[in-house]
């Protein structure tokens, strides 16, 4: 060690000891490969003679050396052809820059050194025909060409297409071997399934606008996994012979993994500078865009900007002038570029269900895919149509038997396992680190919001409870907060309601822990309240305009904004956008154990349910607010309440017997209670059971059920259930055939119901009122009350009601004759049964054949 550190020029400082080893330290300069390496480092940053002379220093390091000259072995040898291999892709990159720069004459003479002292090698002969090419005979060309084959082997990949080319067999487009055309698109990679509509519309998009001589930006922007990339590489590919200046190509890593930044846009200037010939070396970012700007404009050129950070990191890079095009990726929307004329947006949203289940099969036999297609089904389902989920399913799926595709849907199906069964690692493939790559940029802000929407049972949430989310956490604008989500689509927009993926749902609910968790320990509680009020407020706030004779204590809103519909109509609008997430807020009630939501909010659906003929939903709900009820010892009129509605919610599924059962201890509850909502509350449970017991056929119990919550509704003043209790007993003497008794029980039920504001109970005495008309001979009138009836229903959305009425209409209409308005109120029934998604259509259609 001393002999080499004397002969190296050396001092004693230069000798280190560390656990019994002797080293020598060398400052970096002293060494020529560590000088040439830097040397070449600093010419990447330049252009055109400059780049070529840097070039040319850093070979000098070299001069006529044998690398690792006098030392033997075969590790010697190994590393010795690495080194030369070093050397001669900085020779090529120096013959490169000097072709792209026009440096015609230094080629030349460059050239023909390294094709005499290289002659073996392929890579010489082809910068030499490259320079001297044109300028040989067609003679002197073959003997060229054929003395080197002779002498050597066949040519390389790059030689071969010079020489086509020298001889006329070029490609007719693309880039060519002697001009100076970048081509760096990347390969094109597997098929878009289900992204041909979009691919046509980008292409046909940037072709018009090539056409008007102007630049054109083309953005396709998503969430995570959503397949920009390759729906804008396959659009590349489709546009490159429209191109004829080139492709230019740049992965932007907008969001890198942990530990790495976002390319930095002057490295990617230099990167596309370094294709065209230029007379000098911009310096610093500014004068490189203009630079690069300048090239471009009398160009045709396709850039494609792969996963773009921000505008900032892209606007440096696009063209000012001239046809060339700009394809871009992002997760995030450009803001600053969509207000840029040239620049058309894309936003990326999920695979429908049939191109989801063609990816997810692509190498599964057909044999297997029609033994497997429920699983499949559920597979599609949980991966959401998101191609990076069911590219990872798939790819787990490979070269496994079929039956293994159970195995991976009972993975999924579980969330707290579903993300470890998104990874597929010998592919580098994951759900969760691709959006761990979104939701780690967010701010602190967005991520509590993220959080908090994940706790929010969706499908999809609307404005208002979004900013009543604000109220849980200190220092949050949920406003801002879920521009920033959106922008980052880690949260869509859809018909004015945000909607989280369910795999995005999954995430923030395992991955993301905002400080305000462990800040704030009632957190997490006050922003399932909030959920959970604004649910229930909004909800009871539409059932209003439904049923304004039913009460529950829901109370005041306290820190919640209430839509207040202005109509009927309206509020059904409202309750059928809110009602999935409605509920699933009954679930996320019984799941945190909110004693007043998991009765209150069943009870304030059921109306809508029954209007929509939604009696399952309405059964399960109802059967844990009475559960919830019993458990909680609420008051007797409130349990007697649920029981009423679980018995209307039996009665219209025709199962009378069991609604009957309710209704007997609804009436227990309610005689509990003395009070007058204790007595109202028994009229209203004796005059349900009498309906009831009339369609059990048990006519004498209906009659005294109907009279003893006559003599209640009296009592308490109450017109509208004296009317329907009225209307009741109607019903009864019109089974019976007495019909004059029963027109005057309805003609009093008519009077008391038009001095309130009941429209539904007005309906149902005009339905009773015509059958009754109808069988005293007077048919004109009662059509006209059916019709009433009719319309009342229709303007009440309720559907089932409707249904009926129509049904007893179309009998008076037939019994008259009238086919062609018995055709056109069948038809209103079909579509009725159809939206309810009733089963009994072919009867319908049966009649409405017999009536045609």
């Amino acid at each position: 060690m001393t002999v080499l550190r004397k002969a190296l020029g050396l001092g004693k400082e230069s000798l280190r000891m560390e656990s019994g080893i002797c080293s020598i330290y060398l400052p970096r300069d002293r060494i020529d490969l560590y000088r040439f390496r830097d040397q070449v480092q600093h010419a990447e940053r330049l252009f055109g003679k400059d780049r070529v002379d840097a070039l040319t220093a850093a070979l000098g390091e070299w001069g006529d050396l044998v690398p690792l000259s006098g030392l033997k072995g075969e590790w010697a040898v190994q590393r010795r052809a690495k080194l030369r291999r070093e050397r001669r892709a900085v020779v090529e990159a120096q013959l490169e820059t000097a072709r792209r720069a026009g440096m015609e004459d230094w080629l030349r003479t460059e050239t023909d050194r390294w094709y005499r002292s290289l002659p073996e090698e392929d890579w010489p002969l082809r910068y030499y025909l490259i320079a001297h090419g044109r300028s040989l005979t067609s003679a002197g060309l073959k003997r060229v060409i054929k003395e080197w084959k002779s002498r050597f082997r066949r040519p390389d990949e790059g030689l071969q297409a010079v020489i086509d080319e020298l001889q006329g067999n070029a490609p007719r487009s693309g880039a060519t071997a002697l001009t100076s055309v970048p081509s760096q698109l990347p390969p094109l990679g597997r098929s878009a399934l289900g992204r041909d509509g979009v691919i046509r519309e980008v292409v046909a998009a940037v072709l018009r606008q090539q056409d008007s001589g102007r630049p054109t930006v083309a953005v396709v922007c998503g969430m995570p996994g959503i397949g920009k990339s390759l729906v804008v590489n396959r659009v590349a590919h489709r546009l490159r012979e429209a191109f004829p200046d080139g492709a230019l190509y740049a992965e932007l890593g907008g969001f890198p993994g942990e530990g790495e930044q976002p390319a930095d846009p002057e490295r990617v200037v230099d990167k596309f500078l370094a294709e065209f010939p230029l007379p000098y070396s911009p310096v610093g970012l500014e004068q490189k865009s203009a630079t690069l700007r300048s090239v471009l404009a009398g160009r045709s050129v396709l850039i494609v900007l792969d996963d773009a950070w921000d505008d900032e990191q892209v606007l440096p890079l696009l063209p000012g002038t001239g046809p060339s095009a700009v394809l871009i990726t992002s997760r995030r929307r450009p803001e600053m570029l969509r207000a840029r004329q040239e620049v058309k947006l894309w936003a990326l949203g999920e695979l429908d269900d049939e191109a989801a289940a063609e990816l997810l099969q692509e190498d599964i036999s057909p044999s297997d895919r029609r033994m497997f297609t429920q699983e499949v089904e559920d597979l599609v389902e949980v991966c959401g149509g998101n191609p990076l989920a069911l590219t990872v399913t798939a790819r787990r799926l490979e070269g496994r038997p079929a039956r293994a595709i159970r195995h991976l849907r009972e993975q999924l199906a579980k969330e707290e396992g579903r993300l470890d069964a998104l990874e597929h690692p010998p592919a580098r493939l994951s759900v969760r680190a691709a959006l761990a790559c979104s939701v780690n940029a967010l701010s602190e802000e967005a991520s509590c919001l993220l959080w908090q929407l994940a706790v929010h049972p969706g499908p999809s949430i609307g404005w208002d409870a979004v900013m009543d989310l604000g109220s849980a956490a200190e220092s949050v604008h949920p406003d801002r907060a879920v521009e920033e989500l959106r922008a980052a689509h880690l949260v869509e927009l859809q018909s004015g309601r945000y909607r989280l993926h369910n795999l995005v749902r999954t995430f923030a609910r395992q991955q993301v822990r905002p400080p305000a968790l462990t800040s704030s320990p009632r957190f997490e509680e006050a922003t399932v309240w909030q959920i959970l009020e604004h649910q229930l407020h909004y909800v009871w706030a539409c059932d209003r305009w439904l049923d304004g004779q039913r009460w529950l204590p829901v109370g005041e809103p306290e820190g919640i904004t209430v839509v207040q519909p202005e109509d009927l109509e309206r509020a059904l609008a409202l309750l059928d956008d809110e009602y999935e997430a409605a509920m699933r807020g009954v679930e996320l009630s019984i799941e945190r154990g909110s004693r007043r939501h998991m009765w209150l909010l069943p009870m304030a659906l059921v109306t809508y349910q029954w209007r929509r003929h939604r009696f399952e939903d309405a059964q399960r709900g109802l059967t844990w607010a009475s559960e919830a009820a019993e458990r909680n010892d609420a008051p007797p009129v409130d349990q007697a309440m649920i029981f009423r509605m679980l018995a209307g919610t039996r009665w219209r599924q025709g199962r009378f017997e069991i609604a009957a059962n309710h209704l007997s201890r609804a009436v227990l509850l309610s005689k509990r209670d003395s009070s007058p909502s204790g007595r109202l509350s028994l009229a209203r449970s004796l005059h349900t059971l009498a309906l009831t017991r009339r369609k059990q056929g048990q006519e004498t119990d209906a009659e005294q059920c109907h009279r003893s919550a006559l003599e209640l509704y009296r009592e308490l003043a109450d017109d509208a259930g004296a009317a329907a209790a009225l209307n009741g007993l109607g019903t009864l003497y019109h089974d019976r055939g007495e019909h004059d008794e029963a027109l005057r029980l309805c003609n009093e039920a008519l009077d008391l119901v038009r001095r309130t504001a009941d429209r539904s109970g007005r309906a149902d005495v005009l339905r009773t009122l015509a059958g009754v008309r109808f069988a005293l001979g007077e048919r004109e009138s009662s059509l006209v009350l059916f019709q009433q009836a009719v319309d009342i229903y229709r303007d009440l959305g309720s559907w089932t009601d409707e249904d009926r009425a129509l049904c007893l209409h179309t009998d008076a209409l037939v019994a008259l004759g009238r086919a062609a308005e018995a055709v056109s109120a069948l038809e209103r029934v079909l579509v009725l049964r159809e939206l309810m998604g009733r089963g009994d259509l072919r009867e319908v259609r049966d009649r409405l054949e017999s009536l045609r």
